[in-house]
Protein backbone atom coordinates (compact mmCIF):
# COMPACT_ATOMS: atom_id res chain seq x y z
CA UNK A 1 0.00 0.00 0.00
CA UNK A 2 3.02 1.78 1.06
CA UNK A 3 4.87 1.25 -2.17
CA UNK A 4 1.38 2.64 -4.71
CA UNK A 5 1.02 5.62 -2.66
CA UNK A 6 4.53 6.52 -3.51
CA UNK A 7 4.07 5.53 -7.20
CA UNK A 8 1.26 7.46 -7.32
CA UNK A 9 2.67 10.74 -5.27
CA UNK A 10 5.97 10.61 -8.30
CA UNK A 11 3.84 10.10 -11.04
CA UNK A 12 1.83 13.42 -9.88
CA UNK A 13 4.57 15.38 -9.21
CA UNK A 14 5.83 13.99 -13.01
CA UNK A 15 2.32 15.26 -15.17
CA UNK A 16 2.52 18.64 -12.46
CA UNK A 17 6.01 19.69 -13.46
CA UNK A 18 5.36 18.28 -17.30
CA UNK A 19 2.98 20.70 -17.82
CA UNK A 20 4.25 23.36 -15.78
CA UNK A 21 6.80 22.82 -18.52
CA UNK A 22 4.46 23.24 -21.24
CA UNK A 23 4.02 27.57 -20.23
CA UNK A 24 0.61 27.00 -20.03
CA UNK A 25 -1.86 28.58 -16.86
CA UNK A 26 -4.99 27.51 -17.33
CA UNK A 27 -7.44 25.42 -19.82
CA UNK A 28 -8.56 28.49 -21.81
CA UNK A 29 -5.06 28.97 -23.16
CA UNK A 30 -4.29 25.51 -24.59
CA UNK A 31 -4.57 25.08 -28.23
CA UNK A 32 -5.97 21.65 -29.69
CA UNK A 33 -2.65 19.72 -29.54
CA UNK A 34 -1.91 21.00 -26.03
CA UNK A 35 -4.77 20.18 -24.53
CA UNK A 36 -4.52 16.22 -26.73
CA UNK A 37 -1.18 15.91 -24.80
CA UNK A 38 -2.64 16.82 -21.40
CA UNK A 39 -5.25 14.26 -21.55
CA UNK A 40 -2.71 11.94 -22.62
CA UNK A 41 -0.60 12.27 -19.81
CA UNK A 42 -3.38 12.31 -17.30
CA UNK A 43 -4.28 8.64 -19.06
CA UNK A 44 -0.92 7.45 -19.22
CA UNK A 45 -0.39 8.33 -15.35
CA UNK A 46 -3.18 6.75 -13.77
CA UNK A 47 -2.48 2.75 -15.27
CA UNK A 48 0.30 2.82 -13.75
CA UNK A 49 -0.20 4.89 -10.31
CA UNK A 50 -3.19 2.42 -9.95
CA UNK A 51 -1.92 -1.25 -10.87
CA UNK A 52 0.98 -2.15 -9.25
CA UNK A 53 1.56 -4.72 -11.99
CA UNK A 54 2.90 -1.95 -14.80
CA UNK A 55 5.88 -0.87 -13.70
CA UNK A 56 6.70 2.77 -13.01
CA UNK A 57 8.76 2.86 -15.60
CA UNK A 58 6.51 2.02 -17.85
CA UNK A 59 4.26 5.55 -16.96
CA UNK A 60 7.28 7.49 -16.74
CA UNK A 61 8.94 6.97 -20.49
CA UNK A 62 5.67 7.57 -21.92
CA UNK A 63 5.59 11.14 -20.41
CA UNK A 64 8.91 12.09 -21.37
CA UNK A 65 7.97 11.36 -24.60
CA UNK A 66 4.90 13.35 -25.23
CA UNK A 67 6.89 16.35 -23.32
CA UNK A 68 9.73 15.74 -26.07
CA UNK A 69 6.52 15.66 -28.69
CA UNK A 70 4.81 18.69 -27.46
CA UNK A 71 8.70 20.64 -27.40
CA UNK A 72 8.94 20.03 -31.03
CA UNK A 73 5.68 21.10 -31.70
CA UNK A 74 5.60 24.61 -30.35
CA UNK A 75 9.12 24.78 -31.57
CA UNK A 76 8.36 24.51 -34.99
CA UNK A 77 5.09 26.60 -34.35
CA UNK A 78 7.35 29.27 -33.23
CA UNK A 79 9.46 28.99 -36.34
CA UNK A 80 7.08 28.31 -39.15
CA UNK A 81 3.85 30.62 -39.42
CA UNK A 82 2.22 28.09 -42.32
CA UNK A 83 2.86 25.31 -39.85
CA UNK A 84 1.24 27.38 -36.81
CA UNK A 85 -1.74 27.94 -38.70
CA UNK A 86 -2.53 24.54 -40.11
CA UNK A 87 -1.85 23.55 -36.55
CA UNK A 88 -3.81 25.70 -34.50
CA UNK A 89 -5.90 27.35 -37.17
CA UNK A 90 -6.70 31.16 -37.42
CA UNK A 91 -8.52 33.26 -35.82
CA UNK A 92 -12.36 33.69 -37.25
CA UNK A 93 -13.94 37.29 -37.49
CA UNK A 94 -17.39 36.59 -36.40
CA UNK A 95 -18.58 40.08 -36.54
CA UNK A 96 -17.24 43.48 -38.73
CA UNK A 97 -18.44 46.82 -38.58
CA UNK A 98 -21.61 45.81 -36.02
CA UNK A 99 -22.70 42.99 -39.04
CA UNK A 100 -22.68 39.13 -38.22
CA UNK A 101 -20.52 37.32 -40.97
CA UNK A 102 -22.75 34.15 -41.64
CA UNK A 103 -19.91 32.23 -43.43
CA UNK A 104 -17.77 32.85 -40.10
CA UNK A 105 -20.14 31.42 -38.21
CA UNK A 106 -20.72 28.07 -40.77
CA UNK A 107 -16.67 27.73 -40.44
CA UNK A 108 -16.87 27.84 -36.87
CA UNK A 109 -20.16 25.74 -36.37
CA UNK A 110 -21.37 28.28 -34.40
CA UNK A 111 -25.26 29.00 -34.11
CA UNK A 112 -26.70 32.39 -33.51
CA UNK A 113 -27.44 31.37 -29.87
CA UNK A 114 -23.66 30.03 -29.03
CA UNK A 115 -22.72 33.74 -30.36
CA UNK A 116 -25.07 35.32 -27.86
CA UNK A 117 -23.91 32.88 -25.05
CA UNK A 118 -20.59 34.03 -25.88
CA UNK A 119 -21.16 37.59 -25.89
CA UNK A 120 -22.91 37.27 -22.51
CA UNK A 121 -20.03 35.91 -20.62
CA UNK A 122 -18.15 38.49 -21.53
CA UNK A 123 -20.92 41.16 -20.34
CA UNK A 124 -22.16 42.00 -23.44
CA UNK A 125 -26.36 41.63 -23.60
CA UNK A 126 -27.22 43.40 -26.73
CA UNK A 127 -25.50 42.47 -30.00
CA UNK A 128 -26.07 45.82 -31.44
CA UNK A 129 -23.29 47.19 -29.26
CA UNK A 130 -20.97 44.90 -30.80
CA UNK A 131 -18.68 46.53 -33.53
CA UNK A 132 -16.19 43.78 -33.75
CA UNK A 133 -15.79 40.10 -32.31
CA UNK A 134 -12.96 37.36 -33.07
CA UNK A 135 -12.75 33.65 -32.44
CA UNK A 136 -9.53 33.40 -31.22
CA UNK A 137 -7.94 30.11 -31.90
CA UNK A 138 -8.63 28.72 -28.36
CA UNK A 139 -11.99 29.82 -28.49
CA UNK A 140 -12.29 32.89 -26.83
CA UNK A 141 -14.34 35.51 -28.08
CA UNK A 142 -12.49 38.90 -28.19
CA UNK A 143 -14.58 42.05 -28.50
CA UNK A 144 -14.44 45.34 -29.07
CA UNK A 145 -17.44 47.39 -28.50
CA UNK A 146 -18.55 50.89 -30.88
CA UNK A 147 -17.53 53.42 -29.92
CA UNK A 148 -20.53 55.01 -27.72
CA UNK A 149 -20.36 51.91 -26.22
CA UNK A 150 -16.93 51.62 -24.99
CA UNK A 151 -16.02 53.59 -21.17
CA UNK A 152 -17.15 55.61 -19.24
CA UNK A 153 -20.07 54.66 -18.04
CA UNK A 154 -22.71 56.07 -16.69
CA UNK A 155 -21.85 55.99 -13.54
CA UNK A 156 -18.22 58.01 -13.97
CA UNK A 157 -19.57 60.66 -15.89
CA UNK A 158 -22.41 60.93 -13.23
CA UNK A 159 -25.11 60.79 -15.42
CA UNK A 160 -28.81 58.59 -14.77
CA UNK A 161 -28.49 55.03 -16.55
CA UNK A 162 -31.32 53.45 -18.37
CA UNK A 163 -32.91 50.51 -16.77
CA UNK A 164 -31.49 47.57 -17.74
CA UNK A 165 -33.39 44.70 -19.85
CA UNK A 166 -32.35 41.94 -21.64
CA UNK A 167 -32.51 41.66 -25.00
CA UNK A 168 -35.44 39.40 -26.53
CA UNK A 169 -34.40 37.11 -30.12
CA UNK A 170 -37.72 37.58 -31.86
CA UNK A 171 -36.35 36.37 -34.99
CA UNK A 172 -33.58 33.85 -35.47
CA UNK A 173 -32.36 32.44 -38.96
CA UNK A 174 -36.17 33.38 -40.39
CA UNK A 175 -37.77 31.66 -37.67
CA UNK A 176 -39.81 33.93 -35.39
CA UNK A 177 -39.46 32.76 -32.02
CA UNK A 178 -43.13 33.18 -30.68
CA UNK A 179 -41.67 32.63 -26.85
CA UNK A 180 -39.76 35.42 -27.17
CA UNK A 181 -42.56 37.68 -28.32
CA UNK A 182 -44.66 36.59 -25.52
CA UNK A 183 -41.87 37.54 -23.08
CA UNK A 184 -41.81 40.46 -24.39
CA UNK A 185 -45.39 41.35 -24.29
CA UNK A 186 -45.63 41.61 -28.28
CA UNK A 187 -47.04 39.18 -30.71
CA UNK A 188 -46.85 38.48 -34.54
CA UNK A 189 -49.09 41.01 -35.86
CA UNK A 190 -46.85 43.95 -34.03
CA UNK A 191 -43.40 42.16 -35.77
CA UNK A 192 -45.18 42.26 -38.91
CA UNK A 193 -45.99 46.19 -38.82
CA UNK A 194 -41.95 46.47 -37.60
CA UNK A 195 -40.97 44.63 -40.63
CA UNK A 196 -43.55 46.28 -43.17
CA UNK A 197 -41.67 49.52 -42.41
CA UNK A 198 -38.60 48.06 -44.55
CA UNK A 199 -40.69 47.87 -48.06
CA UNK A 200 -42.86 44.52 -46.36
CA UNK A 201 -39.97 42.01 -45.43
CA UNK A 202 -39.91 39.24 -45.05
CA UNK A 203 -38.98 37.58 -41.69
CA UNK A 204 -37.53 34.56 -43.55
CA UNK A 205 -35.11 37.46 -44.75
CA UNK A 206 -33.53 38.16 -41.47
CA UNK A 207 -31.26 36.63 -40.11
CA UNK A 208 -31.74 37.77 -36.80
CA UNK A 209 -34.06 40.67 -34.74
CA UNK A 210 -33.29 41.75 -31.47
CA UNK A 211 -35.67 43.85 -29.25
CA UNK A 212 -33.61 45.95 -26.76
CA UNK A 213 -34.07 49.12 -24.69
CA UNK A 214 -36.92 50.46 -27.68
CA UNK A 215 -34.91 49.38 -30.56
CA UNK A 216 -35.15 46.73 -33.00
CA UNK A 217 -31.91 45.35 -34.40
CA UNK A 218 -32.18 43.27 -37.25
CA UNK A 219 -29.63 42.18 -39.63
CA UNK A 220 -30.56 40.64 -43.58
CA UNK A 221 -29.02 37.51 -44.51
CA UNK A 222 -25.89 37.08 -46.44
CA UNK A 223 -27.45 36.37 -49.65
CA UNK A 224 -30.30 39.20 -49.46
CA UNK A 225 -27.49 41.77 -49.26
CA UNK A 226 -26.64 41.32 -45.17
CA UNK A 227 -27.80 44.61 -43.90
CA UNK A 228 -28.39 46.20 -40.42
CA UNK A 229 -31.28 48.04 -39.37
CA UNK A 230 -31.82 49.85 -36.08
CA UNK A 231 -35.51 50.29 -35.57
CA UNK A 232 -37.30 52.93 -32.71
CA UNK A 233 -40.12 51.03 -31.60
CA UNK A 234 -40.93 52.96 -28.52
CA UNK A 235 -39.58 50.16 -25.73
CA UNK A 236 -41.30 47.40 -27.89
CA UNK A 237 -44.97 48.64 -28.24
CA UNK A 238 -45.53 50.62 -31.12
Amino acid sequence: MVILFVRAIILYLLVFIVIRMTGKRQLSDLQPFDLIITLLLAELASEPAADMGIPLLYGIVPILALFLVQQIIAWFSLKNERFRHLLCGTPLLLIARGLVNEQALRDARYSLNDLMEQLRANGVFDLSEVAYAILETNGELSILRKGPKQTPSYEALSLPSPEATPPYLLIQDGKIQGEALHQAGLDETWLGRQLGRLDKLDSKKVLFAFLANGTLHLQIKEKYGSKAYYLDVKGGNA
